[in-house]
């Protein structure tokens, strides 16, 4: 029985470790939303909920603001308390190409010429109040909102818009934001 058990857990643990790598396999669906207008885009978006990654490690509180530039570009500002709601400010400030305006992507770049793809995935077209973001690679994905907090229904329909996607959801790291509350 001890051994029935044992395998049991194995296997449990094995299937947890495997589910999103399996899943990872699959093409992911990048295709973005359409009819997209970036002046409806512009403005201050908080960030709801993310996939991991290196460059917003320990960062709660995350907005993104986006203004158009002189120059045709768009200014992107990053900023985010690390690790409370009461600590560090940092923000990283950046910009973003756009490759076709009648399509609901942007190119980004942080650091000198290297630029990332932006691909807006699902949008509130009617009033831009919540959007699912991804990127070329499947290891990016975020869910942003007008408002600190985003109701449990929209939530869940971006995420399982994401899961059917091909993201591996089961990551997501709900991101703590500052509210009147």
């Amino acid at each position: 029985m001890k051994t029935i058990l044992q395998v049991g857990f194995i296997l449990l643990i094995y299937t947890l470790l495997t589910s999103c790598s399996s899943q990872n396999k699959m093409a992911i669906d990048k295709s973005t939303v359409e009819n997209f207008e970036l002046n409806k885009y512009l403005g201050t978006w908080y960030e709801i909920a993310r996939l991991p990654n290196r460059f917003e490690k320990d960062l709660v509180g995350v907005t993104a603001t986006y203004k158009m530039r002189d120059d045709g570009k768009v200014a992107v500002i990053n900023q985010g308390y690390k690790n409370t709601l009461d600590g560090k400010l940092k923000k990283a400030t950046g910009k973003a190409r756009i490759p076709d305006p009648a399509k609901a992507r942007l190119e980004v770049s942080f650091f000198w010429i290297f630029y990332s793809d932006y691909y807006i995935l699902e949008l509130d077209t009617m009033d831009y109040q919540y959007a699912l973001v991804g990127s070329s690679s499947d290891n990016y994905l975020w869910i942003l909102s007008r408002t600190p907090k985003l109701d449990e229904e929209t939530y869940n329909r971006l995420v399982a818009d994401a899961t059917e996607r091909g993201y591996c959801t089961d990551q997501l790291f709900k991101v703590p934001q500052k509210t009147n509350e």
